[in-house]
């Protein structure tokens, strides 16, 4: 991934196991690339979510573009498709409904071209416990650095 950073899905790591991204593309209206330029967009809420043969990215929001006016602005919160390979779609198809995953944003980007993308994880949720479990390893390693900065 390289390229200016829109949005990003910083809870995803926390609530789910992130197991294989895949970068894909999006549709979007002329108000939407605007807000996006503006660099206003939340993906933390959001998903995507198999519908027929494609892939839609869910609950989205971006914001209405100011200068657009009413009748040319966008819906801020409207399923928008991702522009993926055909393979890759029936792969997360086949991920989302026969291994029972979910496909999680992570990342709103602009791709080297100029190009809105989205990288998109196949995930599997997490217990409390396994929440609980990352937290106390968090702790002990940034315990174990400080220790390691006072000894030596």
């Amino acid at each position: 991934m390289a390229g200016k950073l829109i949005a990003e899905n910083r809870r995803a790591r926390y609530d789910y196991f992130l197991e294989q991204s895949f970068e894909a593309g999006l549709v979007l209206t002329g108000s939407e690339v605007k807000s996006l330029r503006n660099g206003r967009a939340n993906i933390a809420e959001s998903y995507a979510a198999v519908e027929g043969d494609e892939i839609m990215l869910v609950n989205a929001d971006i914001p209405p573009y100011a200068q657009a006016g009413p009748h040319f602005n966008h819906e801020p919160r409207r399923p928008r498709k991702l522009l993926l390979k055909r393979k890759e779609i029936d792969r997360l198809i086949g991920a989302v409904q026969r291994e029972g995953r979910t496909l999680i944003p992570t990342k709103l980007f602009w791709s080297d071209k100029g190009l809105a993308k989205l990288e998109v994880a196949v995930a599997t949720g997490k217990k409390a416990h396994d929440k609980r479990e990352a937290t106390a390893e968090r702790d002990w390693q940034r315990d174990k650095a400080r220790l390691m900065r006072e000894k030596g």
